[in-house]
């Protein structure tokens, strides 16, 4: 059974996504990285499902639900670079902005990006992630259906079952 994730993407990111003209566009590619600016993918493999989100002015918003194809450099991604001074991935130019430090591609077919999908403030306290041991952990933070410090949702975290399938519910009844 696939598991799923979430990964913040910061307020830069989502300005420069939307400066770029991508909103509305579906993204081909995202990045995993090992500098904190670019969260690792750690234990997501093809066909898993990650719910990039965004929060501003408290509100959480799922940008674009990703389903991983692979994480291999293929020829779509573009001669590796020879330099330090060359692109990493030209052939994903367009979507370098969501690359970072250190990134390794990651494959996705993913749901178009967009910024005006809240998570609604009451499903906020039952989102729950696990970690490797299976121990379960909510979101800090939340009070009265706001999120007003973002630090719980910064990283790569596996989501439980049960919060995944609201959090799909929510994608696929937008």
């Amino acid at each position: 059974m696939p598991d799923a994730f979430t990964v913040l993407w910061t307020q830069g990111t989502c300005n420069d996504l939307r400066k770029a003209g991508l909103e509305g566009r579906r993204p081909p590619v995202a990045f995993s990285g090992v500098h904190t600016s670019l969260p690792a993918w750690s234990g997501a493999r093809a066909g898993d499902e990650v719910y990039a989100v965004q929060v501003k002015q408290c509100e959480v918003f799922v940008v674009s639900r990703m389903r991983i194809v692979d994480r291999e450099r293929g020829a779509c991604c573009g001669p590796a670079p020879q330099a330090w001074r060359e692109r990493p991935f030209p052939g994903h130019h367009d979507w370098s902005l969501l690359g970072g430090c250190g990134a390794e591609v990651v494959h996705v077919e993913a749901t178009p990006v967009r910024f005006d999908l809240p998570v609604p403030g009451d499903l906020l306290p039952r989102l729950t992630w696990r970690n490797q041991r299976g121990r379960t952990r909510g979101l800090k933070y939340v009070v009265d259906g706001r999120l007003e410090r973002a630090v719980s949702l910064q990283g790569f975290y596996r989501l439980t079952p049960e919060s995944a399938a609201e959090l799909a519910a929510l994608v696929d009844g937008a």
